[in-house]
């Protein structure tokens, strides 16, 4: 059994595999229990394939592609909150509108390069194996703006997750913490798109958090439950990938939504109400 649990970590992309994945759960369960309480899953998959073209056009000028994703994604998630103010269209619309935009742009540029570009594709599903030191750091740096930015506005946020009409009430500036709350989606996707990729980065915002809510309606609960049921999954999901040899992202996606399920099965076995413990 020891060897059993030991054998994956001699290997030093597991170890970094491991780190990041757990910097990049605990972010997106945390990002996510805001993202499940208000509804936000569809602009989540938006902004994450809204990334797309930024990597394309990082990868075609041979910057940093963490960089070129950020730019894209969170100024896909401020205009998203814009136009659909501007334009009084619903949030579905724009939504739709820049999410399929921002991707066949990510597309038509892909299609200019010439030759190998299965770096690209690393990135619609994910590699989390691949993470290097620098990777990392870069990660790192990001989640601790994430969560800095999630502690310094606490109470605003969770006010506006239950009761926006009360939070402007109130005198807090609704419409910047919209914008506030759209920009760490879009820092949380950047994150995780190395991990599981973008195709599947919007199962790690939701699923572990909307696991958690099947537990508890309390807050600051649901948000810890979430982090360690995104937490499990990513050592879980890894393990499974090294030995069965299968996709490391699809294999942390697939135990998160088992745990999903297997927890709406016990709750319903037992009879407990959402949000009962």
């Amino acid at each position: 059994m020891l060897d059993f649990l030991t054998t994956p970590l001699q290997f030093g992309f597991m170890e970094r595999a491991l780190v990041g994945g757990v910097l990049v759960g605990t972010i997106c369960a945390v990002i996510g229990t805001y993202v499940v309480l208000r509804g936000l899953a569809f602009i989540g998959d938006a902004l994450a394939h809204a990334a797309f073209p930024g990597v394309v056009i990082a990868y075609m000028l041979k910057a940093n592609i963490y960089l070129g994703a950020t730019i894209f994604t969170v100024a896909t998630a401020l205009g998203i909150a814009f136009v659909s103010r501007r334009a009084r269209t619903s949030y579905d619309t724009t939504i739709g509108i820049l999410f399929a935009g921002a991707f066949a742009l990510g597309i038509l540029l892909m299609s200019r390069i010439q030759g190998y570009t299965a770096d690209l594709f690393s990135f619609l599903f994910g590699n989390i194996l691949g993470v290097s030191p620098a990777d990392l750091v870069v990660v790192g740096l990001l989640a601790g703006v994430v969560l800095l930015a999630v502690a310094l506005c606490y109470k605003e946020l969770l006010l506006l997750s239950f009761d926006q009409v009360v939070a402007e009430a109130m005198g807090y500036p609704v419409q910047a913490l919209n914008y506030l709350l759209l920009s760490l989606v879009a820092l949380t996707i950047v994150i995780s798109i190395q991990a599981v990729g973008i195709v599947l980065v919007v199962a790690m915002l939701v699923t572990p958090s909307a696991t958690a809510y099947l537990l508890t309606a309390r807050f600051f609960r649901m948000m810890a439950l979430g982090v360690c049921f995104s937490t499990l999954a990513v050592i879980l999901g890894l393990y499974l990938s090294f030995y069965l040899n299968v996709a490391s992202g699809a294999s942390i996606v697939l135990v998160s939504t088992l745990f999903f399920f297997g927890t709406l099965a016990v709750r319903r076995a037992t009879g407990r109400p959402a949000g009962s413990v």
